[in-house]
């Protein structure tokens, strides 16, 4: 008959991620975040070769990056939440890193601060508007 405890073993694990500074438990706070590669440069600093990543790019015009992402932590230790850039580096071992403001260029489904370049300025004031004025807001020449 088995024990108990050898019952047991096939529960799922924390993931062991601890503070880089403090090096206590972390808890996770938000969803992740996956990172995208837009540009062969950005593969070939993950260990591509410059001809495969121009390749990648060309025929794909993202790559998602497997195994990094962004995710907010809240550390117990200083009492305060900070977005990680996480990487996975082996089957329960990650790397953990401050994320630096370019890496939020790379993730999917976060609003971008400064707006949708592809918007007119036009429409991002319409947007804004409280009270809607309807005709009055166009300026029509007589």
């Amino acid at each position: 008959m088995k024990r108990r405890s050898e019952r047991n073993r096939k529960r799922s694990k924390r993931r062991a991620i601890y503070c880089p500074v403090h090096n206590c438990y972390l808890d996770s706070v938000s969803q992740k975040h996956s990172l995208y590669a837009d540009e062969a440069g950005q593969l070939q600093e993950r260990g591509l070769s410059p001809k495969r990543s121009l390749l990648a790019i060309a025929h794909h015009n993202t790559v998602p990056l497997t195994g990094e992402w962004l995710e907010a932590f809240w550390c117990d230790h200083c009492q305060e939440t900070k977005w990680y850039h996480v990487c996975k580096t082996g089957d329960r071992s990650y790397v953990l890193r401050v994320a630096p403001k370019e890496l939020w260029q790379q993730v999917s489904g976060v609003i971008q601060p400064a707006g949708n370049p592809s918007v007119s300025e036009f429409t991002r004031r319409q947007s804004r508007m409280i009270n809607f004025n309807g005709v009055k807001d166009f300026g029509f020449v007589r």
